[in-house]
């Protein structure tokens, strides 16, 4: 198959099939005589595997990663492992946004007016720790904002 019909099959650009090649992704493809890039039948389905991958949350460099364990033959433990150690971050990041999204429900509900210096009455900001990170006392790590008083 030449790179426009592989392209078009799998839904990528050439470019992308261009920069997979690069990357290890894709074998280099042989070559006609007229110098087209000629790739095999099961392109289009190793590209459907790398999207699908990409979708699940891994980088190009884990998908090389388990691309390449999976040619070596034999089986492995790897892409359960690599699959658990996703769903852990996946954990983590609907912690930290159902955090972000409390804190700014709480932003809502004051009626702030203002990121520094608010005047509302109950103003939540100056309590906010997302993002500043708690170190293994428990105290929250300093603003980062010398001089700018954040309470109201």
């Amino acid at each position: 198959m030449r790179s426009g019909e592989v392209a078009e099959q799998a839904g990528v650009n050439i470019q992308t099939l261009r920069y997979y090649e690069r990357r290890g992704l894709l074998a280099e493809p042989t070559r006609s005589l007229g110098g087209h890039r000629l790739y095999p039948p099961d392109t289009v389905e190793l590209l459907h595997a790398i999207k699908a991958a990409q979708r699940l949350g891994f980088t190009l460099d884990e998908v090389a990663e388990l691309l390449d364990t999976g040619r070596r033959r034999h089986p492995t433990p790897d892409l359960r492992e690599r699959a658990l150690a996703k769903i852990a971050e996946v954990d983590a990041k609907i912690a930290d946004l159902t955090a972000i999204r409390g804190a700014l429900s709480d932003v809502v509900d004051a009626r702030c007016d203002t990121l520094v210096g608010c005047t509302c009455p109950d103003c939540p900001m100056p309590l906010l720790t997302i993002g500043r990170g708690t170190p293994p006392g428990g105290e929250p790590a300093p603003d980062g904002l010398p001089g700018v008083s954040t309470r109201c």
